[in-house]
């Protein structure tokens, strides 16, 4: 359900007050919660013969999800195996299902999620997850998991494995439903439908919100791993250099406060919407604006793989474009505690036996 955030859904001040809102709209939200609630009791699964892992999150808006998933990947592929994507290409116009290619426009086409997934392995987009899992079995290949990149609230295919991240700065919000809240159904329900929580705790300038771990640890019998986002690779260059800082993700903040945790200097801090396509006169100002400070650009990876992918902008934003690379860092328990969920997922063989879905 694509709507813009409203500020006091995490409780900004707003003339009349958050709680007023959330009042007013709560019938509505029960009426959203109960048809999410009613969708999964209605709609049979389908059943692949491959493992399929799901990384989602609770609310609406972006916590991270794409790394956990990527993680994921790159600890199957550690173990020798041969992990795949599954996403609904958020931003992107390909309905699918279809692989995806680097090429002109490509960010255009897919979105930039799956241009970021396929660089680490082979990455399917498709609005119908069901139509999207067969044509991965009718494809020939094997592989050792499906790991979809959001869905934890879509009912059309069994999950093996599901992890909801939350964001430890933002927390649940007021705990209310769309649209009184940021909930995408009621937590008990969802609570329900996940095998374990990782919050990505915030940067170390960042305010986590108010025992949100007592809170998941509470009303959440399983493992509740902690993770954060650090800087990979080379980052040397990053202490006092001017940089002007952009970003298209749900929380430009949380890329800032990174940045100035490494030492730089931002000079300017622009702030899109999540998967914002820059024009090519909004490229033309932040080439305008890193010559005036004497600056580098820097951005995220998600921002960068979207302009690689996007035939319209001109060539020297890319030149002069420093994509900062992340990887999630976790304590050696939690890391111990990720790996053994991901084990026990795939461990009891494949291909397993599929039921094919009667509308396929």
């Amino acid at each position: 359900m694509p709507l813009d955030e409203p500020g006091w859904w995490y409780g900004a001040a707003h003339k009349g007050g958050p709680r007023l809102f959330a009042r007013l709209l709560s019938p509505l939200a029960r009426l959203y919660g109960g048809m999410m609630e009613r969708r999964f009791r209605s709609e049979q699964s389908y059943r692949s013969r491959y493992p399929v892992i799901c990384v989602g999150n609770f609310t609406a808006g972006g916590t991270g999800k794409t790394p956990l998933a990527i993680l994921i990947a790159q600890l199957i592929l550690a173990r020798g195996g041969s992990p795949l994507f599954l996403t609904r290409g958020y931003g992107g116009h390909e309905r699918g299902p279809m692989w995806v290619e680097e090429g002109a426009n490509a960010a255009w086409r897919f979105g930039d999620e799956p241009l970021l997934l396929a660089r680490i392995a082979p990455t399917l987009v498709a609005r119908d997850r069901k139509m999207g899992v067969k044509m991965i079995e009718d494809s020939g290949d094997s592989f050792t998991a499906i790991i979809m990149d959001d869905g934890l609230q879509n009912p059309a295919l069994a999950k093996d494995l599901t992890i909801a991240v939350v964001d430890g700065t933002r927390g649940l919000g007021n705990g209310e439903v769309i649209p009184a809240g940021p909930l995408r159904a009621p937590l008990e329900f969802q609570l329900a439908l996940v095998d374990a929580i990782a919050v990505r705790e915030p940067q170390a300038a960042a305010i986590a919100t108010p025992d949100i771990h007592a809170l998941l640890k509470r009303n959440f019998p399983g493992p509740v791993l902690a993770m954060r986002a650090v800087a990979d690779g080379d980052t040397g260059w990053i202490p006092d250099a001017p940089v002007v800082a952009f970003a298209g993700i749900a929380n430009p903040a949380r890329f800032f406060t990174l940045l100035e945790t490494l030492g730089a200097r931002v000079m300017e801090r622009i702030a899109f919407a999540d998967h914002h396509r820059l024009s090519p006169r909004e490229a033309e100002g932040l080439l305008a604006l890193a010559e005036t400070h004497g600056a580098r650009l820097i951005t995220t990876q998600k921002d960068w793989v979207r302009l690689a992918g996007d035939a319209r902008l001109p060539r020297a934003l890319m030149e002069k474009t420093h994509a900062l690379p992340i990887k999630l860092d976790l304590h050696e328990r939690d890391m111990g505690r990720l790996k053994s969920l991901i084990e026990a997922a795939t461990k009891e063989g494949y291909p397993r036996r599929a039921t094919r879905p009667p509308q396929l």
